[in-house]
């Protein structure tokens, strides 16, 4: 239970956040957090990552839905065995819904958060986007921790 209220609050502050930039920004218009590094700039995304697969709705819906169910069987059945899955697969879910939402109600993702490291302009994002590369990433942390484990009791 505790990694779907994990999962909603990540989707409450994604949708609070997307709120907030769509309802007093200009689209385009940037704020500076940190001179060369962090910027609120409110951009708009038809598609996937990077933009790639530009106004396939359809598509995301299909493979949103077979995606939020399969993370909920797995939190169902697996999450309850390792903690480290069971958050890991709380941030892709709420990742995936705030995302979904945003396609459902606005026919488009809402991406706010834009960053220059070493001088390399990061695709814009958002939480939703942040809370789905996390989880992920805890997701490939937590298989490299099997497979050393598994090797070790051999």
């Amino acid at each position: 239970m505790k990694y779907y209220l994990i999962a909603l609050i990540v989707i409450l502050i994604d949708q609070i956040t997307k709120w907030i930039v769509d309802s007093q920004m200009a689209i385009g218009e940037r704020i500076t957090i940190i001179e060369q590094l962090l910027y609120f700039t409110s951009h708009r995304n038809k598609g996937a990552a990077f933009g790639i697969l530009q106004g396939q709705m359809w598509f995301f819906y299909i493979i949103t839905t077979v995606v939020i169910i399969g993370i909920i069987y797995y939190m169902q059945k697996e999450a309850k065995n390792s903690r480290l899955f069971g958050l890991s697969l709380a941030l892709v879910l709420g990742g995936a819904v705030g995302n979904f939402i945003d396609r459902l109600f606005r026919g488009e993702v809402v991406d706010f958060v834009d960053t220059y490291i070493l001088g390399y302009n990061f695709a814009i994002f958002n939480v939703a986007d942040a809370a789905l590369c996390i989880g992920v990433g805890l997701l490939f942390i937590k298989m490299i921790m099997d497979e050393r484990k598994k090797k070790e009791s051999n």
